[in-house]
């Protein structure tokens, strides 16, 4: 989702939803579909963040246990493991 949005808003390169894929395909990366437990801790997190399709990304990854991928340095600042 968040790829797609920027995508449309001009932030990322035509291509990059093609790109992404063959990299999900060759890596083992799934597609997480987006559950209740990921929605309503968002409430909860503190204020480093206002995005609130970061902050789904942050809850989708704390509750997942799994590492978010981004260069946002604002998202550091949550209990989540970050790559990039």
């Amino acid at each position: 989702m968040e790829i797609t949005i920027k995508r449309s808003l001009g932030r990322l390169d035509a291509d990059t939803t093609e790109v992404f894929e063959e990299v999900r395909l060759s890596d083992g990366f799934a597609w997480l579909p987006i559950k209740p437990q990921h929605v309503l801790p968002a409430m909860q997190l503190p204020s480093h963040h206002r995005d609130p399709f970061d902050r789904l990304l942050v809850c989708q990854a704390m509750y997942e246990r799994a590492t978010l991928v981004s260069r946002d340095p604002a998202l550091r600042l949550y209990d989540v493991k970050v790559l990039w």
